[in-house]
């Protein structure tokens, strides 16, 4: 089988688990939708449209796009279910597609990488995902154990690094984490590494001193490459809903987020936030998850999001 015709078994591999991950979305707002879908269409059954596209965390905009698009000529007489999914997923697809942007990987050596979010929002599962991505490309990569308030974060990181054959930068439970940074940058540097990930402890948004630690860490990279971290991406744990939006604004002004990856995608009903996300913050996603296998993480895409979101095939 040639490569072609191998990436599109995995494509159509990867939008079988996308749409199975976002089943609890898109089946929740199929039910919604399906008794509004009778009969001819009127004003209160339009905002009843709106109310269901917003309360499934699609947010005010995209709800309201929705039903205008509905609203016009051709829906007068009616709407089927599948109509009104075809239409979620096409206006889904238009907000996304401008944040719909890969990581890209260049113009600086190493390349590092600040991964940040909450408590348990799954940074250290999507470093080693990361990590093994960028392995499998040839790039030559060293991590730091930044978590230093969990030894299982440490841990974690010391199993992914011994998989890819990435070294791991780590110290003791409690070290300071700002210096293992430095540490870190300067032995990536000497190793002549293509890129440092640099793990992060989770932190609540609402932790002021929490906050302060992390602009310390990038104050002192900051010493040893003052272009750095290039890229800083907050993790976003789809089940949290609409708290995810404080996180990016909260992130975004400590970290300076450059982009996100969402992940836990197929444990919620709430996948549409990925949308109001995009709506507010226009940062770029540059990645989602929906499972727990290193192929679960995927560059994030705007048209098949937007299908399986809205239970398309």
């Amino acid at each position: 089988m040639n490569d072609s015709a191998n990436e599109g078994g995995d494509k159509k591999g990867w939008f079988g688990r996308l749409a199975g991950g976002l089943k609890r979305t898109s089946s929740s707002l199929g039910a919604a939708l399906a008794d509004l879908a009778k009969g001819p269409m009127s004003g209160t059954k339009l905002d009843m449209i709106e109310e269901a596209l917003i309360r499934a965390d699609l947010g005010y905009d995209l709800a309201h796009r929705v039903t205008t698009v509905i609203s016009q000529g051709r829906y007068s007489s009616g709407i089927t279910v599948d109509e009104i999914k075809d239409v979620v997923g096409a206006e889904v697809a238009k907000i996304l597609k401008p944040v719909a942007r890969p990581l890209v990987i260049e113009g600086a050596k190493p390349f590092v990488i600040l991964v940040v979010g909450v408590n348990g929002s799954g940074k250290t599962t999507t470093i080693g995902k990361l990590v093994s991505r960028f392995a499998r490309e040839g790039r030559k990569v060293v991590l730091a154990a930044g978590d230093t308030f969990r030894a299982a974060a440490i841990d974690q990181l010391k199993i992914w690094g011994e998989r890819t054959g990435a070294k791991v930068v780590a110290r003791e439970p409690g070290a300071d984490s700002a210096g293992l940074a430095f540490d870190a940058l300067g032995a990536a540097k000497a190793d002549g590494a293509d890129i440092l990930i640099v793990d992060t402890a989770g932190r609540l948004q609402n932790r002021t001193e929490l906050m302060g630690e992390l602009e310390k860490m990038v104050r002192v990279i900051k010493k040893l490459d003052a272009t750095a971290p290039h890229a800083v991406l907050l993790v976003l744990d789809a089940t949290v809903g609409q708290n995810a939006l404080s996180q990016v604004e909260v992130f975004g002004k400590t970290a300076g987020v450059t982009g996100l990856v969402m992940t836990k995608l197929d444990g919620t009903a709430r996948g549409g936030i990925l949308v109001a996300i995009a709506e507010k913050f226009k940062l770029p996603i540059h990645f989602i998850g929906v499972g727990e296998s290193v192929d679960d993480l995927q560059p994030f895409e705007a048209q098949e999001f937007g299908r399986a979101l809205a239970g398309l095939e």
